[in-house]
């Protein structure tokens, strides 16, 4: 069992005042702490990056709203800001270790945990070209040649945004600057990080200021490689005959959705919407899944989707019945049917383990 912390008391002390929306409480928490001894990296790292964590915790359970969530981020997105502004006032120029680019592959809108590595690596000396959220390649690429950067930090939540993270990566090293990777998309272990190239992969901000420590050799500046040289399976066409087909593939299975599920036939118009999101976030992480050529990306989207659906009071059977009707479009592809079934099965399971039946 998990022993308590000195910081949980702090942790719990500002998620009370964050989701209830009282930024001028949540921000009295962390600097107090600061000003009695708690250091600085303490309270990015073990304050102020668990109560980010709970928020998404707490929303698939169905405990807070869309709002609270927004507003959760955005207090301690403004308490990351104020204690750097305070460091930057009150304390001298450490020198610089060197030069790192840390930016969000693009589409990725979940910049807090490449905020909290840059200010981390910024503790230690390092000088930090911070890019936020979603940073389109070309630009990123375009900062590169200006900066010279020793080594681009790609953060990465969303694991259907790996295709546009490999792009970024072979973009990088095309120009001489090698990539560290991070965050939830890229894996628990990093496979993905290992599938699509990157040199190194972090599980954190101190996995990150580890990696820069050893240091990181430059690749040799060069021409792009291609998606399929990195990924030979991709020559089956598969992932690019689903991503181009999603929109389709989400219309035609919302329609047979009604057929196969009843009560959707009575669902409002708001409760159509939330399920056409619901599969077209099926499509996308079946996309992904072919691209890596891995089913449990997927499987893991699926079971994780069941949970959510179920704090909802949605029966996990609306999505078994998703997966049959894309698996009908899709039964001359056989790298997706294999995933869908993959899917089909983990659900089953899933299912057995929350609900077990009765005992002989």
């Amino acid at each position: 069992m998990r022993q308590a912390t000195a910081t949980d008391t702090v942790v719990e002390r500002l998620w009370r005042a964050a989701v209830e929306g009282d930024e001028p409480a949540a921000a009295s928490v962390v600097h107090e702490a600061l000003d009695t001894g708690v250091p600085e990296e303490t309270l990015l790292l073990e304050v102020l990056a668990p109560v980010q964590a709970r928020v998404g915790v707490e929303w698939a359970a169905d405990r807070i709203t869309v709002a609270q969530e927004h507003a959760v981020t955005a207090i301690n997105e403004r308490i990351v800001a104020s204690l750097a502004h305070r460091r930057a006032g009150g304390r001298p120029a450490v020198p610089s270790r060197g030069r790192v680019t840390v930016g969000c592959v693009d589409g990725e809108w979940h910049a807090f945990p490449a905020r909290l590595v840059a200010e981390v690596l910024s503790l230690h000396g390092w000088r930090v070209d911070y890019l936020g959220a979603q940073t389109p390649t070309p630009h990123l690429v375009a900062h590169l040649h200006q900066s010279n950067p020793d080594a681009v930090l790609l953060s990465g939540s969303i694991p259907t945004h790996l295709p546009t993270a490999h792009a970024a990566i072979t973009a990088c090293q095309a120009v001489g600057v090698p990539v560290l990777t991070g965050g939830r998309a890229f894996g628990p272990d990093g496979r993905y990080a290992r599938t699509l190239r990157a040199d190194r992969w972090a599980p954190d901000a101190r996995g990150a200021l580890a990696v820069l420590d050893e240091g990181l050799p430059r690749p040799s500046a060069s021409a792009g490689r291609q998606a399929v040289d990195d990924l030979p399976h991709l020559a089956d066409q598969e992932y690019t005959m689903v991503a181009r087909s999603r929109h389709r593939l989400v219309r035609q299975t919302l329609a047979d959705l009604e057929e196969r599920f009843p009560p959707m036939r009575v669902y409002s118009d708001l409760q159509r919407e939330r399920t056409a999101e619901d599969i077209a976030h099926i499509v996308g992480f079946l996309a992904t899944a072919l691209y890596v050529d891995d089913p449990e990306l997927f499987t893991t989207f699926l079971t994780w989707t069941a949970d959510v659906l179920g704090a909802r009071r949605v029966p996990t059977r609306s999505l078994v019945a998703g997966l049959d009707a894309l698996a009908g479009q899709l039964r001359d592809f056989p790298r997706a049917t294999h995933v869908i079934e993959r899917g089909g099965a983990a659900l089953a399971e899933h299912a057995a383990r929350s609900f077990p039946g009765p005992r002989s």
